[in-house]
């Protein structure tokens, strides 16, 4: 799981198009290391730990699809493809080998990071723990959520109704409890797109389910906000018949 800002290696044998990418990434936020060809590549991996690969195809020396072929044999990293515009038999062998994503060139860089940003947000999500809660009754402080007909129940048999924003929220925080999840992550999993600039969707639906589930929704024992990191379900679950 990626930890701090997402680094990214460029390979591609033009100069000018590998340095363009790397102070495009770098200034958005990223951390970017480039190389010239598959063998600078192979040396950058040996010192450096990457989050994702931005890989040409046509290089001189090994080729990005035999790179990419090789690295799937080896590794799990993700890969973007940078293919000649139009080239359709580069983009279809490159997804066949194994390759994340393709951009033809030439691309708009915003195109490209918001392409990597989607990259990253998928693996982060298939490496995050969770498990399946479909069809399962489960517990925990005063409340059991029955998951399949998607009713929240007191101890005392009432009833509360919970949107469909709420139901995608309260499973993820029950499928990963005490599991630190930034808001990009709980809006990835609970509506499957990312967050833009000022987004406070996912606030603003913690406070309505901190509302109907808290004892008391402005001391929050049960969702708790974790400074800098997002947001954490503070309580245990259990199964129950």
């Amino acid at each position: 799981m990626m930890t701090g800002s997402p680094h990214i290696l460029i390979v591609d044998d033009h100069r000018e198009i590998r340095d363009a990418i790397a102070k495009y990434l770098e200034k958005n936020g990223m951390r970017a290391t480039t190389a010239a060809n598959a063998l600078a590549m192979d040396a950058a991996m040996k010192v450096g730990q990457f989050d994702l690969i931005v890989l040409d195809v046509m290089m001189p020396g090994e080729d990005g699809l035999s790179v990419c072929r090789r690295l799937r044999a080896q590794d799990g990293i993700p890969i973007l493809m940078l293919t000649a515009l139009g080239d359709d038999t580069d983009r279809i062998v490159g997804l066949e080998v194994g390759a994340d994503d393709y951009l033809p060139k030439p691309f708009n860089p915003r195109e490209l990071l918001a392409r990597i940003k989607a990259i990253l947000r998928r693996s982060e999500r298939a490496r995050m723990p969770g498990r399946n809660i479909a069809g399962h009754r489960l517990a925990f402080d005063r409340w059991v959520l029955d998951t399949d007909r998607r009713k929240l129940i007191d101890t005392e048999g009432a009833e509360v109704a919970l949107t469909t924003s709420e139901f995608r929220l309260l499973t993820v925080f029950l499928a990963r409890p005490r599991f630190v999840l930034s808001r990009d992550q709980l809006l990835d999993l609970t509506s499957g797109r990312a967050a833009q600039v000022f987004d406070r969707t996912i606030d603003n639906q913690i406070n309505r389910l901190r509302r109907k589930i808290e004892a008391d929704p402005t001391k929050p024992v049960l969702i708790a906000t974790v400074w800098g990191g997002g947001y954490s379900f503070a309580a245990d679950v259990r199964e129950v018949p």
